[in-house]
């Protein structure tokens, strides 16, 4: 009985050693193609790279020239085309990583190759501002109806510091793979991630209670808005994703269409009070400043972030809307004059 069962298990294992066989063969080949294909990387980016070099040259000679006749300027044309065709190539190729990448990652590569998988990791971002939008709300809900102690308080700040920490790293990812995000809301970011730890440190004195009304207000209003902007961002992201499927269309995931101008024209009056209200906080972090029992540096340099981020909020955004705006009426009027 003891013997069926070894040699049962014995032919098992012979077959299981038939297929590791097949197995190692099969490894072997991928380790050839995968070989192949960063050669064949290697040689993509050395040509892409010649021939950007040499288009940049041939433009600046043609600049420089004085004749321009229809013969001049379709080669223009042409060099600008191929550009833009060596820069589509270009995307689908690994990237040596940029600098605050490489001090935090070192060399590993975060190049994603495919459009399906640079689509799939905005997405992947975007879940992630919504679960700690989510988070954070719920938080700020406790701490502005609920509870009012110091240490909670404080857990609130750090979460906020590794949120917006991890923002700037996956954003920086995002650039590296061509996503085209303005970099005043890196900036943002970063100044978000001082003023966090700045409120972190705060002591527990008379102006951080004065203060602490006014900003648990804000953060859960900022909360909702972060909602709001996730619902935008993740319907744009669904319908590139189906309008990407269609060859003829070239659609990036920072493309503009007039459909989202719908979307958009719902969010701003929510951005803009947002913009209003850290205004409001900076002048009212300058009127603690001249409290008779103000010690505290953080107070001054709050206000002074606050203020920063109205100015490059409402500056950007404005300037934003007002770019598509002329956009979505330009291609409007081209409409109707084809009609």
């Amino acid at each position: 009985m003891e013997n069926a069962g070894v040699q049962r298990l014995e032919e098992e294992f012979s077959n299981l050693e038939k297929e590791c066989d097949s197995l190692k063969d099969e490894h072997k080949v991928y380790i050839q193609k995968l070989e192949e294909l960063k050669s064949l990387q290697g040689k993509c980016i050395s040509k892409i790279n010649h021939q950007q070099k040499r288009y940049k040259i041939l433009l600046s000679n043609l600049n420089r020239s004085e004749t321009e006749n229809v013969k001049v300027n379709e080669l223009k044309k042409k060099i600008t085309k191929n550009q833009f065709d060596c820069r589509e190539m270009n995307e689908s190729l690994p990237k040596e990583n940029s600098l605050f990448l490489s001090v935090i990652l070192g060399r590993v590569s975060v190049s994603l190759l495919t459009r399906p998988d640079r689509l799939s990791y905005k997405e992947e971002y975007e879940r992630f501002k919504l679960n700690l939008s989510l988070i954070t709300l719920i938080f700020a809900i406790t701490l502005c109806f609920l509870i009012e102690q110091r240490f909670i308080d404080a857990l609130y700040h750090f979460l906020l510091v590794w949120y917006y920490c991890t923002l700037v790293i996956r954003e920086s990812i995002l650039r590296q793979n061509g996503s085209r995000i303005k970099g005043w809301w890196v900036t943002h970011h970063y100044l978000s991630v001082v003023l966090s730890g700045t409120l972190l440190i705060w002591p527990d004195s008379i102006t951080y209670q004065l203060f602490r009304p006014h900003f648990m207000t804000f953060s859960v209003y900022m909360g909702f808005v972060q909602l709001l902007q996730y619902y935008y961002q993740s319907g744009c992201l669904y319908r590139l994703r189906a309008l990407g499927e269609k060859r003829d269309m070239d659609i990036t995931v920072e493309g503009f269409q007039q459909w989202m101008w719908r979307g958009l024209q719902f969010l701003l009056p929510f951005l803009y009070l947002t913009y209003m209200f850290q205004l409001y906080l900076s002048y009212k972090l300058y009127g603690l400043s001249k409290h008779p029992q103000c010690d505290e540096w953080m107070v001054g340099a709050a206000g002074a972030i606050f203020f920063l981020l109205f100015i490059g909020n409402f500056t950007t955004t404005s300037r934003v809307v007002f770019e598509k705006s002329r956009k979505v009426f330009a291609s409007r009027r081209q409409a109707n004059h084809k009609d």
